[in-house]
């Protein structure tokens, strides 16, 4: 259980310690008045992660209490999320509507103790009569209606005899209350409609205020945590229950911060809107922040989940950067997903000295993902390019194809450009190039020197596909009206190209298309013969930069020595400061150009580095864990802020290296070390984290996840290749991330023959 609890966990522990409850029962209770979105995840990890914490129950209640709004694909949709998210529900899917006899005779207790009654003032006059802020309300004439009155019209109500709106049930409280919520607040009110569920049996419905703490009750539930919207609330909801006299134990009230993002919208009734006007496509659409739309744009349940844990448990409302979530789904991919090449705009390379064809052998995963699997990449002469990735007069710093400047296929051979081909209007419709054959990827002799690689298709074997380019459905920060709709949501390219294997091997994994983002199947529109792949989210947050304009520079200012690797588009030219690091970093260190670029280029990130230099001397280990891991906490604080010290990380990093804990738990460890500022090695010898590298513990994890996958082991040894990737995952679950993916790579594979 987590050291650093948030406060509402604090309370369950306080309660379960006190005996105040034996056991711990919560519940997500929406309304089935539209899809859920993710804040509905966000209190759906909330209320289902206490229950299992605690060992206790959550039950999933569906506040049907408005026939005028409610649906059964609501109901659906509902549960379909919970259960993505990999949560259960105790018992039955339970529903408001099923308690409607029970809060029917609760009110009946109420009218005849004299604390409800029947009011006749309209819609207007009620609101009239609240008062103010600062003005008290005054009580209507008919709170004077004797008990007897009050119990005939109540029941001629609940028969249907009169029309909407010609009563309503109140509670008598009180109308000089600074609370508004307590100046007689309605319990029920008069709806002719027909019910989803109690079809046309009730002519009344209960308020939100009346049937959900005593359905709360009803259901045992000991913790009603909602979000602040409630707070003032909570006063109804302990009035009711201890005006009853409610026999214990009773529930209780919590709130909790609801979760706000910027650049997009949670209002049920602003996605309804988006919805019903057409503006996206259902509420699947996978622009929208719904459970539905995130499925189906490629989120994964973890990446939500992370999310939600990421940004924690308040108590004051504030507005959450959508690039925490986009960073939680690349944190979640980044691992697990396959890179494969995808051209979007393409344009012809023919090699004129390459004859025949041949299939080269080419890695899913780059050498830093504990992964194995590898494809056949078709080539011949004839193949297909990004069109960016020629220039026929290349700006300084461009580091692809040009007239005079060779490139490496990515896994393939080096060209050159010889000839370029254009039509009528002068746009280059072909290039003609030539290889040199000894320059193959991993047998290069060639001596020849590029500086990037790109990507391709072979022209005849690739696949056909349409690309579904999402992008921030509002282009404000706080969208406010339709007239903050991000034009440029969706961008679909009709006709881009695939290499064979995304199609062949498996349609529904995800993968990373390089240099483009990560990419998922849609699961609706998808068919072998017309590919369509939604882009999840792009490799890095490139929103800020195109959303705000670049300085402009100094008309007279001299030149500044640039860095020497490749960085896609504009490069702000490095100070002598941080060109001295970059070269000290890259040749000294031997750091690769990326790392040494993003220390070199930010003072307190270098001044980090080295000073864990001095407690250990593994420069690689330590650069790649400080440019990601601290470099995130540093773009929102000081060093002095932070809750570790570089010798903190030093250990971190030195624990990796000699194997005791895996990339995986150190990232763990890392988060639990930036919250309370321990010790790495403490935590890690406190929550038993080490590292499981004895090859007979690990076989007999391995020889579980076999008897238990039969089928599995069948497709691998009959040709499929890729689950390999699947029994490794699955071992790695089974050790809940502790076994050494070194020793567990190669005992799968010898297992597996």
């Amino acid at each position: 259980m987590q050291k650093n609890k948030d406060f509402l966990r604090r309370i369950v522990e306080e309660d379960l310690k006190s005996g105040k409850y034996s056991e711990i029962i919560t519940r997500f209770p929406p309304e089935p008045n539209g899809f859920p979105h993710i804040g509905h995840a966000k209190s759906i990890s909330i209320n289902f992660g206490i229950a299992k914490a605690y060992g206790g129950r959550c039950n999933l209640r569906m506040d049907d209490t408005n026939p005028t709004t409610e649906d059964t694909q609501y109901v659906e949709a509902l549960k379909d999320a919970v259960e993505w998210l990999g949560f259960e529900w105790d018992g039955e899917v339970r529903y408001t509507s099923d308690y409607f006899g029970k809060l029917y005779d609760y009110a009946i207790e109420l009218i005849k103790m004299g604390k409800a009654y029947v009011d006749s003032l309209n819609e207007e006059e009620i609101r009239e009569y609240r008062g103010t802020i600062t003005q008290p309300g005054r009580r209507s004439k008919y709170a004077d209606r004797s008990i007897e009155e009050n119990l005939d019209l109540f029941e001629r109500m609940k028969q249907g005899e009169f029309e909407e709106g010609a009563h309503v049930l109140r509670a008598k409280i009180d109308m000089s209350s600074p609370n508004m919520k307590m100046r007689d607040p309605l319990l029920y009110r008069i709806r002719h409609a027909h019910h989803f569920r109690a079809g046309d049996a009730w002519a009344i419905y209960p308020m939100y205020d009346f049937a959900h703490c005593l359905s709360d009750y009803i259901e045992g539930v000991t913790h009603s945590i909602c979000t602040l919207e409630f707070e003032n609330n909570r006063e109804i909801y302990d009035w009711v229950i201890d005006t009853l006299k409610l026999k214990p134990p009773r529930p209780y009230q919590h709130e909790f911060a609801r979760l706000n993002i910027n650049y997009t919208v949670m209002s049920k009734r602003k996605l309804l809107e988006l919805v019903e006007k057409r503006i996206v496509k259902g509420w699947d659409d996978p622009r929208l922040p719904t459970i539905a739309g995130f499925r189906r744009r490629g989120y994964t349940p973890e990446a939500i989940l992370n999310f939600c844990e990421m940004i924690g448990v308040a108590k004051a409302n504030s507005v959450v950067d959508i690039s925490q979530l986009e960073f939680a789904i690349r944190d979640d991919l980044n691992p697990k997903v396959p890179r494969v090449m995808c051209i979007l705009d393409p344009l012809k390379i023919t090699i004129e000295n390459y004859e025949g064809f041949e299939e080269i052998e080419a890695s899913y995963y780059p050498h830093d993902v504990p992964k194995e699997g590898s494809r056949k990449l078709p080539f011949s002469k004839e193949i297909y390019i990004e069109r960016e990735d020629f220039a026929e007069h290349p700006q300084k710093g461009y580091f692809r194809l040009t007239p005079d400047q060779p490139v490496r296929l990515k896994h393939a051979y080096i060209i050159r450009c010889k000839e370029i081909i254009k039509d009528a209007n002068g746009n280059i419709t072909e290039i003609k190039a030539e290889y040199y054959p000894d320059s193959k990827s991993g047998s290069d002799t060639s001596g020849i020197k590029v500086k990037s690689a790109i990507q391709w298709v072979e022209a005849t074997k690739a696949k056909k596909a349409e690309i579904r380019l999402y992008d921030r459905l509002y282009k404000v920060e706080l969208p406010e009206s339709l007239d903050d709709l991000n034009p440029d949501s969706l961008k679909i390219i009709k006709e881009a190209l695939i290499e064979p294997a995304v199609i062949e091997e498996k349609a529904d994994e995800r993968f990373q298309f390089e240099r483009i983002g990560y990419f998922y199947a849609d699961p609706i529109d998808y068919r072998e013969d017309a590919p369509v792949f939604n882009r999840i989210v792009s490799l890095k947050d490139s929103w800020n930069k195109k959303s705000k304009p670049a300085p402009k520079k100094p008309a007279k200012e001299k030149p500044k020595p640039q860095p020497k690797e490749q960085i896609e588009g504009e490069v702000t030219p490095m100070s002598e400061a941080e060109q001295a690091r970059y070269d000290h970093y890259t040749k000294t260190l031997k750091l690769n150009s990326e790392v040494a670029n993003t220390l070199a280029r930010d003072a307190q990130l270098s001044t980090f580095f080295e000073e864990a230099l001095q407690s250990y001397d593994t420069p690689a280990t330590l650069a790649n864990f400080i440019t990601n891991e601290v470099a995130r906490e540093l773009k929102q604080k000081t060093i002095n802020n932070l809750n570790y010290t570089p010798a903190h990380i030093a250990d971190l990093a030195k624990m990796v290296d000699e194997e005791i804990i895996s990339t995986k738990i150190a990232k763990q460890v890392f988060e639990e070390m930036s919250q309370s500022g321990e010790n790495p090695t403490q935590i890690v010898q406190t929550k038993g984290l080490e590292q499981i590298s004895n090859p007979d513990t690990i076989q007999r994890m391995i020889d579980e996840v076999i008897a238990e996958n039969p089928d599995n082991v069948e497709k691998y040894k009959a040709g499929n290749q890729k689950l390999f990737g699947f029994f490794v995952g699955q071992v790695l679950k089974k050790s809940e991330g502790k076994a050494n993916p070194k020793i567990v790579n190669a005992l799968v594979k010898k297992a597996l023959g």
